[in-house]
């Protein structure tokens, strides 16, 4: 028996489908040894060594891993083929025993039988290259998190965190706001004149005057405009046609399908991220049972291999014909800040397309397999063209224009279209009646409207990923897991699909660019993405690289602690009087929350819990008391008598005080209805 050994307890059923019975799958579910988890964990004295331990859930696992392990022919390591997964591998191997020089790690890219095959076939050592940059991303993730963590709780709130991405990604959400408000709207207006062509009318917008660029700034320049081109002919000047083609848009990165699924879908980060980890792991496809259906979802190459090309254009020819196939296959380059590590995302057969899927997966998992096919299928597919006329009219040195665009062959957009923030712009109409140089148009009409410019609009979680991975700003693994932190920690929120800093967002921000602006920037931490991948690629001393590191941060630390700075709420005042000493106490935030202590604090050091209001819902109808609602442990909502513990009716429902006239349960109150609150009963009382 071989032992092959996965993250994901969910790759296990589609992965034994090409194993064959010679094979045991083990799952490790994520990491098995790591930083501990409530402790710093880096020697700072001995070259930054991190001090690795078993995650504590996870050592009945371990002794159950070793144990199949010894009793294995051979024992394969498979976990995800990247630098987190080759640092898990690197893990697993070291709890194992195995020497460094041993060929145990094999990967795969998609789970199909061509490529288990292959990798089955080309067991290799684990690369330390790749082990060493994770080691150095997770103990520069640790040193920013220890060191500056605290002393943000301590100069502003308990319980804040910052983070060497997080917190660059909040700086950017928090400058865009801050561009919003610094805005100052500048008044302009549009003039667009409606000129009859036989039986057409051709809407035609002012570009110019006196042949130079022009927009009237306020209304008596448009007045001005108007007297002079009233009941005038408007003469076309040059009329030009060209032909444009349309490239087909790239296979899916990572950051590309979160963007299209938000802007497309309308799914949000975390939902793409859990659909799309399904699709790749494996799903129920009736009549496959379960597969996986794209390759891996981590990537930031928009490289395909030969294979999966070929057979892509061969479906293109059978399904669209010829014409719709390019005569040599598109070819995308991927940017060189990429790990390029392994292919886009795409569909791992054409084969299985997603109307066979529609009856078996959920409804996110089928629109974003659809998305993620069609998106592919575009790739290799044939430009899109159009011709297009575009028009000029003087009318009394005033110049209009008018663009049109027909189609002529749909190309790749015949399967995918590309979204667009704001559809069409002024002035581009489609198909436009024929018209010759010279021509003279009479004018039905002139409108006009007052507009004022607007403010770069805010992130959406979709555009923030878009600028992260633009600037190299963390990698495609870590977009949705950075943005969602900025949410859960309060740091950001969202109205509508955009996102807004929270005024805890702003103030940590605002500090950290006091004491830490050379660290906590977009141009330090893409260079540090490129330090990373130095180790990776160059086999750099990710020592040094940390050492490089701390140097400077050290000094920072130092000087934020020392500050006398404070950013702190001052302590509330209250009308409640202090026992002790007769003082006004004083709500002041702490560790666990928030807190009542005495305004004379260090003389008293008197403290207590806030109590929570009492919300009262409804009467009891065992002594006509008030009920409360009050939470379970589990966080379910139920109420109970104010008189507790004397009176110990409680109720799953609101009551009403009432008894049912039938069996004499309580009547509750069920939406706009009050009914008996006995199961077996029917009684109900139609609102009045």
């Amino acid at each position: 028996m071989k032992l092959v050994i996965i993250e994901s307890p969910f790759k296990r059923e589609a992965l034994k489908k090409y194993l064959g019975s010679g094979y045991e799958v083990f799952a490790t579910k994520g990491h098995i040894r790591d930083l501990p988890q409530k402790a710093f964990g880096i020697d700072l004295k001995n070259n930054f060594e991190p001090k690795y331990e078993i995650v504590p859930e996870k050592k009945q696992m371990i002794e159950d891993l070793r144990k199949k392990a010894q009793q294995a022919d051979e024992v394969l390591i498979a976990t995800d083929p990247d630098r987190e997964g080759e640092a898990i591998s690197w893990h697993v191997a070291n709890i194992l025993g195995f020497k460094s020089d041993k060929n145990c790690r094999i990967e795969f890219n998609e789970i199909s039988k061509k490529a288990v095959t292959k990798a089955l076939e080309n067991p290799r050592k684990i690369d330390l290259k790749l082990v060493n940059a994770q080691q150095a991303r997770r103990v520069l993730d640790r040193l920013v998190g220890y060191k500056l963590s605290p002393i943000l709780c301590k100069k502003i709130a308990p319980k804040l965190s910052a983070g060497r991405v997080q917190s660059v990604a909040l700086k950017l959400v928090v400058d865009r706001e801050r561009e919003i408000e610094a805005f100052v709207p500048e008044e302009y207006w549009t003039v667009q004149a409606f000129l009859k062509k036989g039986e057409n009318i051709v809407k035609a917008n002012l570009v110019s005057f006196n042949k130079k660029k022009f927009v009237p700034k306020n209304k008596e320049e448009v007045d001005t405009l108007l007297s002079a081109v009233q009941d005038k002919k408007f003469t076309i000047t040059e009329i030009k046609k060209s032909k444009t083609k349309s490239h087909a848009p790239a296979p899916f990165t990572t950051s590309t399908m979160q963007q299209d699924a938000l802007n497309k879908l309308g799914m949000s980060l975390a939902r793409t991220t859990s659909s799309a980890q399904q699709l790749y792991e494996g799903v129920d496809v009736e009549g496959e049972g379960k597969i996986a259906l794209i390759t891996y979802i981590r990537t930031d190459s928009v490289r395909v291999s030969t294979d999966a090309q070929n057979a892509c254009r061969e479906f293109i020819k059978e399904k669209y014909g010829s014409e719709y196939l390019p005569e040599k296959p598109n070819i995308y380059h991927t940017k060189e800040s990429a790990q390029d590590a392994h292919e886009a995302i795409r569909p791992i057969t054409m084969d299985i397309t997603p109307e066979m899927t529609q009856k078996t997966l959920s409804n996110d998992n089928y629109r974003l397999y659809k998305l993620i096919y069609e998106r592919f299928l575009a790739s290799q597919m044939s430009e899109a063209e159009y011709a297009n006329v575009s028009v000029n009219f003087d009318c009394e040195n005033y110049g209009f224009k008018v663009s049109g665009r027909t189609m002529e062959f749909a190309g790749y957009t015949k399967v995918y279209k590309e979204f667009v923030e704001k559809e069409g712009e002024e002035g581009l109409a489609g198909k436009l009646p024929k018209m010759e140089e010279g021509e003279s148009l009479d004018c039905e009409k002139l409108a006009t409207e007052q507009k004022f410019t607007k403010p770069p609009a805010r992130y959406t979680e979709a555009s923030l990923v878009k600028a992260m991975e633009e600037k190299g700003i963390g990698r495609p693994a870590t977009y949705a897991s950075t943005i969602t932190v900025l949410t859960s920690r309060h740091y950001t929120e969202k109205e509508g699909k955009y996102l807004h800093p929270t005024e805890l967002g702003r103030k940590v921000t605002t500090y950290l660019e006091k004491f830490f602006s050379s660290v906590i920037n977009v141009k330090f931490t893409a260079h540090m993405e490129q330090r990373l991948d130095d180790i990776a690629n160059k086999d750099e001393d990710w020592h040094n690289v940390v050492s490089n590191f701390w140097q400077g941060f050290e000094g920072l630390l130092g000087r934020a602690d020392a500050s006398s700075l404070s950013m702190k709420e001052p302590p509330k005042e209250t009308d409640i009087t202090c026992e002790k000493c007769g003082g006004k106490m004083v709500i002041r935030d702490g560790r666990y929350g928030k807190f009542l202590a005495c305004s004379n604090f260090p003389k008293c050091k008197n403290t207590r819990p806030i109590e929570a209001e009492v919300k009262k819902v409804g009467i009891c109808p065992e002594c006509g008391s008030a009920m409360v609602e009050r939470k379970s442990k589990k966080g379910k909502i139920f109420y109970s008598c104010e008189r507790y513990p004397d009176c110990k009716f409680m109720s799953w429902d609101v009551t009403t005080g009432k008894r049912c006239p039938k069996c004499s349960s309580p009547l509750i109150v069920k939406g706009k209805k009050i009914k008996c609150g006995s199961a077996s009963c029917d009684y109900v009382e139609e609102p009045s």
